[in-house]
């Protein structure tokens, strides 16, 4: 899986995308990543990408010709299995059944929107739009990082452990998962004992397994 990032401050990334599950999937070859830096395809010696509103709009709008040309750049080569997307408050909420749909793709290329928004325009160039709730962020970095995590577990070796994601809560539509629970056994504090439920100390995998399902909970 190809992740292409257009964004005004491609180092912002470095820090969570070297580190634990990101860091070894890109090593293992599974994903690659990439930061473009949006100024490079500006042409004024202030380096501009963003500009008032037509009208009485507060605020600034990121232009769409350098988010145009940064498309443009990469999306050069022809593929069916790539989606170009617009982080914004006013996409789509992002979930893990659209997680799983992304999974099944070959790139993706996020582009992070700043300031007021970006203009109208660039939705002739882009294929769908994703937020990550209902709050407004600074920027869509924070948002493209989510997206890149809860796809690139789903990705086969990712995790090492096939289960561990299909266990996961929402792995089912509006099913949270079961308690879990590690050693110590008994974890006492201020004379109070907080103890591991016995069934998961039993051994008996057919019982532990009816409570775990019990113990599911649903968010419908």
């Amino acid at each position: 899986m190809n992740f292409k990032i257009i964004t005004i401050f491609p180092q912002i990334f470095d820090s969570y995308f070297s580190e634990s599950i990101i860091k070894r999937a890109q090593k293992q070859g599974i994903i690659s990543i990439y930061s473009q830096d949006l100024r490079e395809f500006t042409s004024d010696r202030h380096r501009t990408i963003d500009d008032t509103p037509y009208g009485d709009g507060a605020g600034m709008l990121m232009k769409i010709e350098p988010l145009y040309q940064a498309i443009k750049k990469l999306t050069k080569k022809a593929n069916k299995k790539r989606k170009v997307v617009l982080l914004s408050a006013q996409g789509q909420r992002w979930t893990q059944q659209l997680a799983q749909k992304y999974s099944g793709l070959d790139e993706i290329v996020f582009i992070c929107g700043r300031y007021e928004g970006v203009d109208e325009r660039i939705k002739n160039f882009i294929d769908e739009e994703v937020s990550i709730g209902d709050y407004v962020l600074t920027g869509g970095e924070l948002g493209t990082m989510v997206m890149i995590d809860s796809i690139t577990r789903l990705l086969p070796g990712a995790l090492g452990n096939e289960a561990s994601s299909q266990d996961e809560s929402h792995s089912q539509v509006g099913i949270l998962e079961y308690p879990q629970y590690t050693k110590p056994e008994k974890f006492k504090i201020r004379g109070k004992s907080y103890d591991v439920p016995e069934i998961l100390l039993s051994g008996n995998h057919q019982k532990i397994k009816l409570w775990q399902e019990k113990q599911k909970k649903s968010t419908q």
